[in-house]
C-alpha cells in the first residue's frame, strides 16, 4: 500500500500574515493566490502536471487550526487513498483525530507525530 505520495502544502501561523504574505510576494517572487497563499506546480508554471500541485499558506498567529500541536507550522502530505491510511494508522497505534473533512479541495484527515506535531494528510480530488 502507498503511503505519502508527496508534499501538499507547508502551513505556519504568523503573527501579521498580511505584511509576511507582502513580503514573500515582495522578495521571493510567491505568486499570491486569492485565498491568500502560494501554488507551486512541478513544472514551474500554471499548468497542472497529473494535479501534482504544492500550496504555501499563513494562519493569523492565534489560529487553532493546528491544534492540539503547540507548533507553528504544519505540513500537508498529498495521499492516494485517505480513508485505508487513516485506518492503517489507527491500526498501528497512531493518535488519528476522528475527524475527517470531504470537499471540492479533496479529503483531509490529521495524525498527530510522536513530538506533537499535528500532521495534515490530504486526497486531492479525482480530475
Amino acid at each position: 500500500m502507498k503511503r505519502v505520495v508527496g508534499i501538499g502544502g507547508v502551513f505556519f501561523k504568523a503573527n501579521n500574515p498580511e505584511k509576511l504574505r507582502e513580503w514573500y510576494r515582495d522578495h521571493l517572487g510567491f505568486n499570491l493566490e486569492k485565498w491568500g497563499g502560494a501554488v507551486f506546480r512541478s513544472n514551474g508554471d500554471n499548468g497542472l502536471i497529473d494535479n501534482e500541485k504544492t500550496a504555501w499558506s499563513l494562519f493569523p498567529g492565534d489560529s487553532d487550526y493546528f491544534a492540539p500541536s503547540l507548533q507553528p507550522f504544519m505540513i500537508n502530505y498529498r495521499v492516494d487513498d485517505l480513508h485505508a491510511l487513516l485506518a492503517q494508522l489507527r491500526l498501528e497505534g497512531c493518535a488519528v483525530d476522528t475527524k475527517i473533512d470531504e470537499s471540492e479541495f479533496g479529503k483531509f484527515g490529521w495524525v498527530m507525530d510522536p513530538e506533537g506535531n499535528r500532521v495534515e494528510l490530504w486526497e486531492p480530488p479525482k480530475t
